[in-house]
């Protein structure tokens, strides 16, 4: 039976193209119909250290970047050691041979992988002499690799042609290497072409390709990991009349500086990580009282202080709910794929322009550095909201109602005062208790424009449900299906609209005897939130900076289930 499914882990130090050949390797694939998802993950250094990518190739919906290895591609001998035992009992390790050597174990073979580049002339094509051994592995057509090769390098370069043939080269020396070796995992089953465009990118990508369909005016940002590729990417993209980006000196600078474009009338954003986040506190608490609409990218890692910036986690969920002093609660929206991120930054925009207020797109390292390919967007079906400016006369009283009401503009008819002290209808200060309680309450509840997000449900009369959100959607819903698929009654919920929570879904939750909810955080945040309202729900949680596997997810959720007495088959592993 062909293989249906192939993953690979290129691991060494940063710099040795460990990164260039799982995104190659993946690029060359998804071209051709297969589904692919990437994982990198690496140390903070600017350059060196372990690192390791991870590519997945299928020709079925990738829901994870997999979870044991068949084939482990070791540049040194300490990505060896350190991943050896991750491979599965039939896979393969393909080790750098100038850099270590392994007695024969009848399940690895070594190549000269820079020797093998430098005698085809171009001595950068040691990624190709590895996605070469791979395509021989996987009985995959050479021709799609060197089509690949062909598509990349064609650049209206005079050197083209030379670089296009010894990329060639290299992908046949790979895979006369790995022949000799004697090795073969099977062959991979034909991809099953989508029949719709796709594009291959990454979450920061996404998110950046849906501000600018949502109409992005202005974007300021620090670099902080893992949300300085959103800055440089909209650098590059974010262009034309109107159209501003801007390099800030600090998370400070940032955020005040999207407060005064979103009061001058501009479609405004910015992007950080959690320790920048939480230097915005005060300026999202002026966004929140003077009512101004802007949209805030917290790519999450480990925490807290400098923690762990170039790992993942989902640690910044009550922080950015509860940013700043006072009472406050800002509208949150998690995308768990990379599709997500896209939709993600439209309804973000479209909830800041409808509510008037600041509103937090929730992703995470694991999204940001995530290759997958999604279908391209039909930019024509989108919903794309503006903001209600007032029109009228002099006089207007902008706070004055219990409700959102149209925003005056400065340099237009209507008092423009935005205060972050208490005030009246017209903006200004006031300490009188009637005001506070009016504009308290008008801020809170413009929250209720913000419940039409959908969400996910499936198996709903299960007495015990399973709810993760953000990135961790991918491995819950594969751990789901195989418990579903040996017979364990229980329910699946997803959203990334997670405040507010869409109509509906709290009350069926409610509804529950136990809701399950994998999070990457030690506090179980959301699980946390879902009992604050009224929900019995519990954490499955992990910390190690690194995504869950479904084989985890698989014995966790089936524990949890043994405890509640829910029956089941047997459940195999991931």
């Amino acid at each position: 039976m062909k293989k249906t499914d192939f993953v690979v882990r290129f691991a060494g130090e940063g710099g040795q193209g460990v990164v260039t050949s799982a995104e190659g390797f993946a690029q060359a694939n998804a071209q051709v119909g297969y589904h692919v998802q990437t994982f990198s993950t690496f140390p903070s250094q600017i350059r060196g250290g372990p690192t390791w990518t991870q590519t997945r190739i299928s020709n079925q919906p990738v829901l994870s970047s997999g979870d044991e290895l068949d084939v482990l591609v070791a540049f040194n001998e300490y990505a060896y050691q350190a991943h050896r035992d991750e491979v599965s009992d039939t896979g393969v390790i393909v080790y750098n041979s100038e850099a270590f050597d392994l007695d024969p174990d009848g399940k690895s073979f070594g190549m000269r992988f820079d020797e093998l580049a430098r005698s085809t002339g171009n001595a950068r094509a040691a990624n190709m002499i590895v996605m070469g051994a791979l395509a021989y592995l996987v009985n995959i057509d050479q021709k799609i690799l060197e089509d690949f090769v062909t598509k990349r390098f064609t650049r209206g370069r005079p050197n083209d042609q030379q670089i296009i043939e010894s990329n060639h080269v290299a992908l046949g020396l790979g895979r006369a290497e790995a022949e000799k070796s004697g090795f073969s995992l099977g062959e991979l089953a034909d991809p099953i072409p989508p029949g719709i465009d796709q594009s291959l990118i990454n979450g920061n990508q996404a998110i950046g390709l849906g501000a600018l369909a949502a109409g992005l005016d202005v974007y300021v940002g620090y670099p902080i990991s893992p949300a300085t590729s959103l800055l440089v990417w909209l650098e590059n993209n974010l262009t034309g009349p109107g159209k501003f980006v801007y390099q800030a000196t600090s998370e400070i600078e940032s955020i005040t500086s999207i407060v005064g474009a979103g009061f001058a009338g501009k479609k405004a954003m910015t992007g950080t990580a959690g320790p920048g986040f939480s230097l915005m506190g005060e300026g999202l608490g002026l966004a929140w009282m003077a009512e101004i609409p802007l949209v805030v990218a917290d790519i999450q890692r480990g925490g807290p202080s400098t923690g762990l910036p170039t790992k993942t986690e989902q640690s910044d969920l009550l922080t950015a709910m509860y940013p700043g002093h006072g009472d406050i609660s800002l509208p949150i929206i998690a995308p768990g794929t990379v599709e997500e991120c896209f939709y993600a930054a439209i309804h973000a925009f479209n909830w800041a322009e409808r509510y008037q207020g600041p509103v937090v797109i929730l992703s995470e390292h694991m999204l940001s550095e995530r290759n997958q390919n999604i279908p391209k967007p039909d930019l024509g079906k989108l919903s794309v909201e503006e903001r209600k400016t007032y029109k009228g006369t002099n006089g207007y009283h902008r706070y004055e109602s219990w409700e959102v009401s149209p925003m005056p503009i400065p340099g237009s008819p209507g008092a423009y005062v935005a205060n972050g002290s208490e005030h009246d209808g017209m903006g200004d200060t006031t300490h009188r208790p009637e005001r506070h309680i009016q504009m308290t309450t008008r801020r809170f509840s413009k929250l209720d424009l913000l419940k039409d997000g959908s969400y996910e449900s499936e198996n709903t009369d299960a007495a015990v449900a399973v709810m993760p959100w953000g990135g961790s959607k991918g491995p819950t819903l594969g751990a789901w299906r195989q418990l579903a698929a040996n017979g364990a009654d229980i329910g699946w919920y997803y959203t990334m609209f997670l405040n507010p929570l869409p109509d509906g879904l709290v009350e069926e939750l409610r509804d529950k005897d136990l809701v399950l909810v994998p999070e990457l955080n030690f506090m179980g945040q959301f699980a946390s939130h879902l009992r604050s309202l009224g929900v019995n729900a519990q954490a499955i949680t992990q910390i190690t900076g690194l995504p869950f596997k479904e084989s985890f997810l698989l014995e966790a959720i089936s524990q949890k289930l043994q405890e509640a007495g829910i029956s089941q088959r047997e459940t195999a592993t991931a």
